[in-house]
């Protein structure tokens, strides 16, 4: 038994313990909390909050959970999950005081190396065990993979028929989007506990399951399919796997010469280099990662700035980062990893979200901002901005399909978060803006594999997946989901389709 099914073995006990015979509560003073969570919480969320069968409790884990929400989660538990409700164990003063220890910093140090790395992989099915006939029929590259982050589910979904296929529960809080093989039948979540997991579509299970740090940022997958690579906040780590079995290959500390160490703000596959990409996010550099007999080659690009958010050019000859700073960005030439160019931005780009078309014989790219109403239109020959559109609001989400006439742009942040602007590529101006639910956020639009039909989430507990026609822009169906976030289409991501996101 590892190290992961002892945690899980002992925390089915106390859980069954716990049923049997209530725990003596404790009085929630500022020196029995941590108690109080030992007693109430260690069993599924782990002593040191690192997570179990539940997620890290950890500030940077909770980002996405206001306080006053998770104080919610714990009086009344959250449907679909393990997670039951403690009204009736916990008065509101010892349910406060555990909200506020769980957004505190941890008194000891954190630590997730190899060994644990190593310690934490579960293998259900091993490679070529289950069968290679899908058990559903379906165009398997015009599936979708709809991430429902009100219950951390997933959804897998026709897109030809726009029908459910398979719901099935997700780890905690996944982030980055999800990764498929080259051939489009497994695909790979990665959580902000740091967990990978690694899902054979054709057969509706998990295969695998390995946790690469406390706090990660994204993972990817090589354009060959034989790795995997993730990105850590915490602790500071890039960390090599190998795509068939999540055994761990390097562990790489992202730190500089002089020894400071840094976050990584994401990593990329760059398809025609055959490598890796990451960018820094506290030191100025950028990293292209080869692998070399299953071992990570570091080749270290010294930036004229921090940089929060990437995005690059069709041939991968270019990145383009967004500078801390968040009004501008530089262009940055990946074969002699100098800077090139500085581009003028004005709120914030989120370029992770851009998107490319041609436009007047050339090749333009566009991306939102999250602190401006903006959306900034660039010519890649030379680098200048050549339309700034002003949207209803600051936006998130950009999306496209080189077969449709238009891209799609929300408005995330703010209050008109309820539209979504619908832009003419060969115009440059937005032609229509849609309401779809007033009151609820609209955000993140996804192309089917043709071109010829879009779903669009409401962002919402009680919210839907609506389907619109690419080409009308009318609506045709919606499909009901928990907090439907974001939207996978299988031949997008596999052949890195110029209006979805890498």
């Amino acid at each position: 038994m590892n190290l992961n099914q002892t945690r899980t073995h002992l925390a089915g006990i106390l859980i069954l313990a716990s049923s049997l015979m209530p725990t003596p509560l404790l009085a929630a003073t500022s020196s029995d909390t941590e108690t109080l969570y030992l007693q109430q919480c260690a069993a599924c969320h782990g002593p040191d909050r690192l997570g179990g069968m539940g997620p890290a409790l950890l500030p940077e884990n909770l980002g996405r959970l206001k306080a006053s929400q998770a104080e919610k989660v714990i009086r009344e538990g959250r449907p679909a999950t393990q997670m039951a409700g403690y009204a009736k164990i916990l008065n509101d003063q010892q349910i406060s005081a555990l909200t506020d220890f769980i957004y505190q910093p941890p008194s000891h140090e954190l630590k997730w190396g190899e060994a644990e790395i190593r310690n934490s992989r579960e293998v259900s099915h091993a490679q070529g065990s289950l069968p290679d006939k899908p058990v559903f029929d379906a165009d398997l590259m015009n599936l979708f993979l709809v991430v429902e982050i009100g219950d951390h589910h997933v959804t897998l979904l026709n897109g030809d028929t726009m029908e459910p296929i398979h719901r099935f529960a997700s780890r905690f809080a996944l982030h980055g989007g999800p990764k498929y093989s080259p051939d489009g039948r497994y695909v790979y979540f990665g959580s902000r506990d740091g967990w990978i997991t690694k899902y054979d579509i054709y057969n509706l299970k998990v295969v695998a399951e390995v946790r690469a740090g406390i706090n990660m940022r994204n993972i990817a997958v090589s354009a060959d399919g034989h790795y995997v690579m993730a990105a850590n906040y915490l602790p500071h780590t890039l960390v090599l796997f190998n795509a068939a079995n999540l055994e761990m290959l390097d562990f790489i500390p992202v730190q500089n010469s002089q020894g400071d160490s840094s976050r990584v703000s994401a990593v990329y596959t760059a398809p025609p280099r055959g490598s890796f990409i990451a960018a820094l996010k506290d030191i100025p550099e950028a990293w292209e990662i080869t692998v070399e007999n299953r071992k990570a080659a570091v080749r270290r690009m010294t930036t004229d700035t921090l940089l929060d958010d990437f995005f690059f050019d069709p041939g991968y000859q270019h990145l383009i980062g967004a500078a801390r700073d968040g009004k501008h960005g530089v262009v940055i030439d990946l074969d002699s990893g100098t800077t090139t160019a500085e581009l003028p931005l004005p709120g914030m780009p989120h370029l992770g979200s851009g998107i490319t078309w041609e436009y007047e014989g050339r090749r333009v790219m566009a991306t939102p901002h999250f602190r401006a109403g903006a959306i900034s239109i660039i010519d890649m020959d030379t680098w200048e901005v050549i339309k700034t559109l002003e949207t209803e609001g600051p936006g998130f989400f950009m999306r496209s399909h080189e077969n449709s006439r238009y891209a799609w742009a929300d408005v995330f942040f703010g209050p008109n978060a309820d539209k979504v602007h619908i832009i003419d590529k060969q115009t440059l101006e937005i032609v229509k803006t849609l309401q779809p639910e007033p009151g609820k956020v609209a955000a993140h639009v996804e192309f089917d594999r043709h071109g010829e039909k879009l779903l669009l989430s409401i962002w919402d507990d009680d919210g839907a997946v609506i389907v619109y026609d690419a080409d009308s822009l009318e609506e045709e169906k919606r499909i009901p989901m928990k907090k439907p976030s974001g939207k996978y289409n299988v031949w997008n991501k596999i052949n890195y389709e110029e209006g979805t996101s890498h």
